[in-house]
């Protein structure tokens, strides 16, 4: 299995970390280190990504039943 097809499995702390030493690596690394970075960088940024949003979404959500929750015990 390669990196690319686990990415999905990683969780998001692997993910952030992963994508920082990918980027490092595309400045700093050899030759070698700076293909296999850049093949991984777009993937990952996109995961990272997709995962800050659905963090923000829950949230969001949890912040909206909080409130609702509150008004209705005042409101009682």
């Amino acid at each position: 299995m390669s990196l690319l097809d686990r990415i999905p499995t990683l969780s998001d702390d692997e993910v952030v970390n992963l994508l920082a030493n990918a980027r490092r690596l595309s400045e700093q690394g050899d030759e070698k280190q700076k293909a296999a970075a850049a093949e991984l960088l777009e993937p990952l940024q996109a995961e990272a990504d997709q995962r800050k949003e659905a963090r923000l979404e829950r949230a969001k959500e949890k912040r909206a039943a909080t409130r609702k929750a509150t008004t209705k015990a005042a409101a009682a």
